[in-house]
């Protein structure tokens, strides 16, 4: 994240009371952390036992999860976190009316019942928070992008394998059954040489954004919110929108592209490109500082990656499509079908029927949360491990870098 740079000439000025103290009570947690390591580490968890969750950030995702792990046996949240009371009391109201409430996650993390945490919090603020909860001996289920900045993977990395805990990324196409086996075709050559995977999302939010934002700033603790960002006034824009807003998210490559290039680098055994170009603009949605409308390009050895993306209309959704010497694959979250070549006289705009076709019988979602509960149990390896998600992040910055410098980026 960009830093303010001190005026030329001048001393650093001291440090704010509430900074100082804010850093007092950072060493204090991370004293008290290495004991709960110990604490949580001499606790195995048998098949049967219940998996005691924490859940930092209680907004759209969150309550989204917290649905599909109400539908999941073996796990009970105890605890939520959330800077704005009303989102917090609501969702403990919704999903745990008996479970503990806190504004510091750090607090929530000091907390002896909690064994794993699952981690929704705008993009800024999670490897801060996986880090922490990390070294407090808690497990973490953390949403994707895993990393706001390219280089916070290797901080995330390193916090990762110096533990003994799991940690699941949310790229849960990696659980979802006809991703898996799409997967498998694509990796095992029946598309033939692939040289291209197109990728694309389309979104509308005009409607949404001509709501009156319904948050009271009495409630909220913005400064908490803001954390490592910098500071400016609240913006009821930026709390409901942050993901298009550079301090706080990505845009279109951070939040969805992310799933469709992990999935792409999944398949083709490669995660990371040699080059990146993108271009984009605000053109229908102003009020975002991320492009609402954005074309990036990436070159891998031996193949080419592009994504599509506009928000201003959500026909056709979301998807990929792999083309090979062979056949092409479109694989979206409803399912895959695979074209053979050959077929249909060239250029003929109907598709031939399918060879092979899937669909999608569950939201993989499910089956990801399932994982990584398993893998508190197991402690197993879970499906979208820490590598996975900081490379998945790190072709979507790549892409931000080259749209916001204006010209190809060479990795």
């Amino acid at each position: 994240m960009e830093q303010r740079q001190e005026s030329a000439g001048h001393s650093r000025a001291p440090p704010r009371r509430d900074k100082v103290l804010d850093m007092q009570h950072r060493r204090s947690f991370l004293q008290s952390a290495a004991a709960l390591t110990a604490l949580s580490q001499s606790r195995i968890l048998g098949a049967n036992d219940r998996v005691r969750l924490g859940a930092i950030g209680t907004g759209g995702r969150m309550r989204g999860l917290l649905t599909y792990l109400s539908h999941i046996s073996g796990n009970e949240l105890v605890a939520l976190c959330d800077v704005y009371e009303p989102r917090r009391a609501a969702a403990r109201e919704k999903f745990s009316p008996q479970a503990h409430e806190y504004t510091d996650y750090r607090e929530l993390l000091a907390n002896h019942d909690i064994d794993a945490v699952v981690i929704a919090a705008p993009d800024h603020w999670h490897v801060q928070m996986a880090v922490d909860a990390l070294a407090a001996g808690k497990d973490v289920y953390l949403e994707k992008p895993v990393t706001h900045t390219i280089e916070q993977g290797d901080v995330l990395k390193t916090a990762v394998a110096g533990s003994h805990q799991v940690l699941q990324c949310g790229m849960q196409q990696r659980s979802w059954a006809h991703y898996q086996s799409a997967h498998d075709i694509v990796a095992g050559g029946q598309l033939g040489k692939i040289t291209l995977a197109l990728s694309y999302w389309y979104q509308n939010y005009q409607r949404v954004l001509t709501m009156k934002p319904d948050i009271d700033p009495s409630k909220l603790d913005w400064r908490r919110w803001l954390g490592s960002a910098p500071e400016q006034p609240f913006d009821p824009l930026r709390y409901l929108f942050w993901r298009w807003y550079w301090d706080f998210g990505g845009g279109a490559l951070t939040d969805l592209f992310c799933h469709w290039v992990d999935v792409i680098q999944w398949a083709m055994n490669s995660d990371m490109p040699s080059a990146a170009q993108a271009m984009g603009d605000r053109y229908v949605i102003t009020q975002w500082e991320c492009p609402d409308t954005i074309n990036a390009s990436y070159q891998y050895p031996g193949f080419a990656v592009v994504y599509n993306g506009t928000m201003i209309g959500s026909l056709e959704g979301g998807g990929i499509v792999f083309r090979g010497t062979k056949a092409m694959m479109k694989l979206t979250r409803d399912g895959f079908a695979v074209y053979p070549e050959g077929v249909i006289h060239p250029e003929k705009t109907q598709m031939p029927d399918p060879t092979i076709q899937m669909q999608s019988a569950e939201d993989g979602t499910i089956a990801h949360l399932r994982n990584f509960l398993d893998c508190v149990r197991s402690r197993a390896t879970p499906n979208a491990p820490v590598e996975a998600g900081v490379a998945a992040a790190r072709a979507a910055h790549i892409g931000n870098r080259a749209l916001r410098e204006r010209k190809r980026v060479d990795v």
